[in-house]
């Protein structure tokens, strides 16, 4: 059991540690290019097997993985009984302080101020079980979207039919995010939220 526990550790450190690299980096351009170079050997036949005139689906089936991957990690790394417990806290506490002020109750007042300190204190600790899961849920994520720069900087003539916005070539800016970006976010997004909500999973910000 102890060995067993044991190897756990190890596989859940040396995956954090994959995390952190990935996260730190694509900050360089020249980690980003070799990134994407090397992820093409997977997806080049992936794609040939979609077609490329349906990109926008596999575009769309990496924001769904991405969706339900991050989910899981949340789930099922972050205590969401306590989240709950802190975001039941946090109402009740927001409510007092509203109706005190109010009612310029300056006893209540001056007793949920004392009390701040101690919320803002565990809301960090909230959020700090959500930083975590981030640098598992990059391991998925970042190779994809590195592949997808690669892809779409290779074929800058790639185009997307875009509700509202007709066809845009994904790689051109709308403000500034490429427009393959929105739909990916868009499509991560939707189903994230669907997802969240079938699983229950409680955010520090929720």
């Amino acid at each position: 059991m102890a060995q067993t526990q044991s190897i756990k550790d190890i596989v859940s450190k040396a995956l954090l540690i994959v995390g952190v690299i990935l996260f730190v980096g694509v900050m360089f351009p020249s980690f980003r290019a070799v990134l994407g170079e090397f992820m093409d050997i997977v997806m080049s036949p992936v794609l040939l097997l979609v077609g490329e005139s349906n990109f926008f689906l596999l575009l769309s089936a990496m924001a769904i993985i991405t969706a339900i991957y991050s989910s899981l990690i949340q789930k099922y790394l972050v205590d969401q009984n306590k989240m709950r417990d802190f975001q039941e806290k946090m109402k009740v506490y927001q409510k007092e302080m509203k109706e005190a002020q109010q009612t310029q109750n300056t006893y209540l007042l001056k007793k949920l101020e004392e009390q701040q300190a101690e919320m803002m204190e565990e809301q960090m600790t909230m959020m700090k079980q959500q930083f975590k899961p981030m640098f598992y849920i990059v391991i998925i994520s970042l190779p994809l979207l590195m592949w997808v720069y690669y892809y779409i900087g290779g074929h800058p003539d790639a185009t997307l039919v875009f509700p509202f916005w007709g066809t845009q070539f994904l790689s051109d800016k709308l403000f500034i995010f490429t427009y393959w970006l929105y739909w990916y976010f868009i499509s991560s997004l939707a189903f994230s939220q669907v997802l969240r909500k079938f699983m229950n999973i409680t955010t520090a910000g929720a």
